[in-house]
């Protein structure tokens, strides 16, 4: 790399100045820094002591300034003439390219945000000249005048809303930590695209010589159509057919496991982990985007790149035998949630891992309690989780939401049979309780009568919430949207489901009463675009962080109820709105990113409440507590939440709020 040797105002100069020099030089750079952003913010007599503190550095053409996370940056540039390009390279491919001219500056937020290593390559398009400041100096002034600072930070928040700078800094900032591959890698990137299958009817004999001879602990089955419809493994061939005695010529598919259990090949390896967990198998079949099987991933594939701790406490949790242990368990969440944010794990990730957690611990409260009755189950049932739970989207700080949905029974049976579920619902939601998933105070329980009721019931209630024209009425239900089955038979969710799209179909009218309640929750931004923090009581000087979120929740409600999908995660249902072409993509990138940034901060402070602090975890963030980065993003992101807020009032009720 070719540089001029960089000067600190200490060192000795080659050609001595005469004290009359240095005074033209401090004039001429305090003149030039007036018309600098953001020194020019700075007071006059500020400027007068920085002049000197300034080195004047000549750059070559085609001068290797610094190289993307190799480079340190000792100094902030500023360009006087010439022309400087930055980029960021990867694969071969330059991306995200600036290029500086007279009166730019480069170098700050990488001294602020990446430990003065540098984020993106800069090179010198045609000879310039440049003042440099040594980085200790900038770090003063910018804690000095939060003005200066701001300059930088906000540049830095805007940025981060591009989803490419976005990806680059979490990159940049991923390589000074051990981030395991479990939270990076995609199944893809796992899976060896090997795909081994026979028919249904081929002999057991055969197969296994198959098997033996391709060296795979799996084989999928498909029938004469063409189509994958199960899958046998070594495991299958040992519990189902050597155990038995089968004889070679049995046809495969008498000891196959159907239906074939799946995941996109785009998912992460921790997805896989949970559903693997979950479904109590260890191969899953890799499909693409096209619903195309092409490949096949097993828990070996997954243990050979990551030993996931997280998983460890998951099986404890299945293998608790009683509330005790259970809730001892549940106490451990907190550090392992911990531990998964300091390891790099995205938001969406955590969430849907302690919503495992969760599912995990009410899955082992049900059966214990349905084993204290006297008597199982008088009929089909499945146990509802509403709200964020539903939408899996929980953090630490979760109280109950819940409801019994139980089979149609007859008049004659129907009193013995929700007495049945009562018990069993008072039995549930008081085990939760004690295990630290606390009491609704607004009584959303399955232990409320009104929400321990038969199938028909629970139609007809959705049906009177659709057709209400009262917008505080529908505020109140507006949680009974966001269900999904934890427990029990899932299919009774599907019932309910298609009756609550007819019956949204046949009042249009509904959506812009919904929308008229959507609009309430709005970001905590003042007229002069500041945050505005409550003033008195328990919460002062700070502002509810879920509140501010919930405008993306209800947005991505509003549209997924409009457009028949069923998926019930804000993420998810933003992804699906944006593939049917309901949103755009700039629109979805926006609420995504978004939605992820304030669901990661959401995590942070709650971990601090628990883990540092030794408190409840809370919701109420006091801005003060947060660096100045993080406020300008909040704010930069409050702002375009109040564009989506406009856009919802638009298309659902015709005026832009």
């Amino acid at each position: 790399m070719t540089k001029s040797k960089e000067k600190h105002p200490s060192s000795k100069r080659n050609s001595p100045l005469v004290e009359s020099d240095v005074g033209k030089m401090t004039t001429k750079a305090v003149k030039f820094l007036q018309g600098v952003p953001p020194f020019s913010l700075l007071p006059a007599e500020e400027l007068e002591q920085i002049a000197p503190l300034l080195s004047i550095e000549t750059l070559p053409a085609s001068t290797v300034l610094c190289v993307q996370g190799k480079t340190k940056i000792r100094s902030l540039y500023i360009i006087i003439a010439g022309e400087v390009e930055q980029y960021y390279e990867e694969r071969g491919r330059e991306d995200l390219r600036d290029v500086f001219t007279a009166g730019d500056i480069f170098g700050g937020v990488s001294i602020l945000i990446n430990d003065s290593t540098a984020i993106r390559t800069v090179k010198v398009l045609k000879k310039s000249q440049v003042y440099t400041l040594p980085a200790e100096y900038f770090l003063i002034l910018c804690k000095k005048h939060e003005i200066f600072s701001s300059h930088f930070t906000a540049t830095f928040g805007k940025r981060m809303l591009d989803k490419k700078y976005a990806h680059v800094i979490s990159k940049a900032m991923r390589q000074k930590r051990d981030t395991p591959e479990l939270f990076d890698n995609t199944i893809g990137s796992i899976c060896s695209g090997k795909l081994f299958s026979c028919g249904n009817e081929e002999s057991l004999q055969n197969v296994a010589k198959e098997m033996l001879e391709k060296r795979c602990s799996s084989m999928l089955i498909c029938n004469p159509e063409g189509d994958f419809v199960g899958i046998v493994t070594d495991n299958d061939f040992r519990k189902k057919a050597i155990l038995y005695g089968l004889p070679a010529t049995t046809k495969v598919e008498e000891i196959m496991s159907s239906p074939l259990i799946s995941i996109n090949y785009s998912a992460q390896i921790f997805e896989a982990i949970l559903i693997m967990t979950q479904s109590a198998v260890t191969h899953l079949a890799v499909k693409d985007f096209q619903n195309n099987v092409v490949g096949v991933v097993t828990n070996k594939d997954i243990v050979a790149t990551y030993l996931p701790s997280p998983f460890f406490l998951i099986r404890e949790i299945n293998n608790a035998t009683n509330i005790a242990e259970l809730t001892s368990k549940h106490q451990k969440i907190p550090l392992t949630v911990h531990s998964l944010l300091r390891a790099g794990a995205k938001p969406k990730s955590i969430a849907k891992i302690i919503s495992t957690f969760s599912d995990a611990i009410l899955d082992r409260i049900i059966s214990i309690a349905i084993e204290e009755m006297e008597m199982p189950p008088p009929t089909d049932f499945v146990f509802l989780v509403l709200g964020s739970e539903a939408r899996q989207e929980q953090t630490l700080k979760t109280d109950q939401d819940n409801a019994i949905v139980f089979k149609d029974v007859s008049p004659e049976k129907l009193t013995d049979t929700r007495d049945y579920f009562m018990r069993l619902a008072d039995k549930i939601c008081t085990y939760l309780d004690v295990v630290g998933y606390s009491f609704c105070n607004g009584g959303v329980m399955a232990k409320n009568p009104k929400l321990c009721q038969p199938l028909l019931v629970w139609k007809k209630y959705f049906s009177e919430w659709i057709g209400t024209v009262d917008p505080e009425s529908l505020l109140q239900s507006n949680i009974f949207f966001d269900f999904r089955g934890a427990f029990g038979n899932k299919t009774i969710v599907e019932e309910l489901q298609e009756h609550l799209f007819a019956a949204v179909n046949e009042k249009p009218n509904f959506f812009r009463y919904l929308a008229e309640t959507s609009l309430r929750p709005r970001p905590p931004l003042g007229f002069f675009r500041n945050l505005v923090v409550e003033s008195k009581g328990e919460h002062r000087n700070t502002f509810d962080i879920k509140s501010a979120m919930m405008p993306i929740v209800n947005f991505a409600r509003l549209y997924s109820l409009k457009n028949n999908i069923a998926e019930t995660n804000t993420l998810e249902r933003l992804r699906r709105l944006f593939m049917i072409k309901a949103i755009a993509w700039d629109d979805y990138d926006e609420l995504r990113q978004s939605y992820g940034f304030l669901l990661q901060l959401r995590f942070a402070h709650q971990i601090r409440d628990v883990v540092e602090e030794g408190t409840k975890p809370n919701n109420h963030i006091n801005p003060q507590r947060l660096s100045r980065i993080e406020r300008t993003m909040i704010i930069e992101i409050f702002k375009r939440i109040e564009k989506f807020i406009a856009k919802m009032s638009f298309d659902f009720i015709g005026v832009s709020r």
